[in-house]
């Protein structure tokens, strides 16, 4: 028995000591720590190799930083994105009056639809304008659906939407139309009483402000048509309408703070434009036009499309039906004011440019076509029809415009259509004039709200 637990304690002690010196052994091996170097540069290279290649699958935009595993990653949560987008859209919500639409509104719009995936407008009903603003608008609720609806970055309209966001019918927004947030610009809107008609929205954390448009608005548009009636002769008003006209046209900056001697009023301020065109917001406009195939039938039509109106949208809707591709030229300043007289056109190019990209129904815009249509006009733009309305600004000339279509008469692909609207711009300017007293105080009310809003509490806020 002494003899086997000898023999056991040597074993063991055998074992402790082999131990201990294979571990001596590997620990001062060169071989193994070289091995153990030459690994971690391999493991390296095959990360890297694995991420570089995803350059070739994931593109440019969707990459953190090109070359690493961000992109791979980003890559996953751009499909995963999607695919919850599919089945549950992010809703977006924007009321408002759209009272003489022009692109500070389309902008409004662009920029609410990018903050979501579905645009639903709330459209404020006549009745609803006249209780918190103390005035009819110019158009009415069915001109301005009409517009509203054709603004190609509009999804839904709601019809009667109230102009207080009151709890009961935000919760309505939230669960019978699904909506997610409501928009609204940086500019103030407040109800009679002086409180922010957002409110509660905002409280509820549902709320999300984009940048006003600067540089137009309602106000400023109805001082630039009430212009054209003191020297144009196609838009002239009465004698008895004279003193509202010079209030509204002076045509320059004025003392907010003095008063006229005469009537013991503030003077009304209109500034002609403030509109500063950039690359950056046609672009944004022109975003998702398509382009005409070779074998597409490009119907053309020309004009002015000065204050974008029902019948502009009309007229177009119905070239549109006649091809694949409709394609707008509009006219430059100086021809407008040769054949419509002074203070014409309403708005400049580049504004027009804008109100008509806005159009659904309209692919491209022409900035600045000459009025007469030439044979190297058709075939740069392979245009198969040219097409005019029965009804303009300057129909009433008759012969004196007929020298602009001769040469796609002789080729025999010109068409006039009848024009589904009885609205001008001049129809227009004779609506606010017949009922100046009353736009009159609106204008005075809402320039004092705005000159407040831009002294005092104006924030730099990012345009999407």
């Amino acid at each position: 028995m002494q003899v086997f637990t000898q023999n056991l304690n040597l074993n063991l002690r055998g074992r402790e000591a082999s131990s201990s010196g294979a571990s001596s052994t590997s620990g001062g091996n060169p071989v193994w720590w070289a091995l153990a170097a030459a690994s971690v540069p391999v493991a390296v290279a095959t990360v890297a190799w694995s991420t570089r290649i995803s350059e070739y699958y994931v593109p440019y935009e969707y990459q953190y930083r090109p070359g690493t595993i961000s992109g791979w990653l980003a890559k996953m949560l751009h499909k995963h994105s999607k695919q919850r987008r599919r089945t549950r859209p992010i809703r977006v919500y924007m009321d408002g009056c759209f009272d003489m639409m022009h692109y500070g509104h389309a902008n409004a719009l662009r920029q609410a639809k990018a903050v979501g995936d579905e645009l639903v407008v709330g459209l404020i009903p006549d009745d609803e304008i006249v209780r918190c603003k103390g005035c009819r608008p110019v158009l009415n609720e069915s001109e301005r659906l009409t517009l509203v609806e054709n603004i190609k970055w509009v999804d839904e309209v709601i019809t009667g939407a109230p102009y207080e966001l009151y709890p009961e019918f935000i919760e309505e927004l939230f669960t019978k139309h699904r909506v997610d947030y409501i928009i609204h610009g940086d500019d103030p809107c407040l109800l009679p009483d002086g409180s922010d008609a957002y409110a509660h929205a905002k409280k509820l954390g549902r709320f999300k402000m984009i940048k006003r448009t600067e540089g137009v608005s309602t106000t400023d548009i109805v001082g630039r048509m009430l212009t054209c009636t003191r020297v144009n002769r196609f838009v002239a008003g009465e004698r008895r309408h004279e003193m509202i006209v010079r209030q509204f046209s002076r045509g320059h900056e004025t003392d907010s703070d003095s008063e006229n001697s005469e009537t013991g009023k503030k003077p009304q301020r209109t500034v002609l434009s403030h509109f500063m065109p950039t690359s950056r917001r046609i672009v944004q406009f022109a975003n998702g036009a398509k382009k005409a195939n070779p074998n597409s039938k490009i119907v053309y039509i020309d004009g002015a499309f000065d204050v974008f109106h029902v019948g502009h949208v009309a007229i177009l809707k119905e070239a549109k039906a006649m091809g694949d591709f409709l394609l707008v030229g509009l006219h430059g300043d100086e021809e407008v004011v040769k054949r419509r007289g002074p203070h014409m056109p309403i708005m400049n190019l580049h504004e027009r440019s804008l109100s008509v990209l806005a159009c659904k129904h309209v692919d491209e815009v022409i900035i600045g076509v000459p009025p007469a249509i030439t044979e190297d006009l058709i075939r740069t733009f392979n245009i198969s029809l040219v097409v005019r309305g029965s009804l303009s600004e300057t129909s009433h000339l008759g012969a004196a415009e007929s020298g602009r279509y001769d040469s796609v008469q002789k080729m025999g692909i010109y068409r006039e259509i009848h024009s589904p609207s009885a609205m001008t711009t001049r129809a227009l300017i004779r609506r606010i004039v017949d009922n100046c007293d009353a736009f009159q105080a609106r204008n005075e009310k809402k320039e004092q709200s705005e000159q407040r809003y831009y002294k005092q509490h104006k924030e730099f806020v990012e345009e999407l």
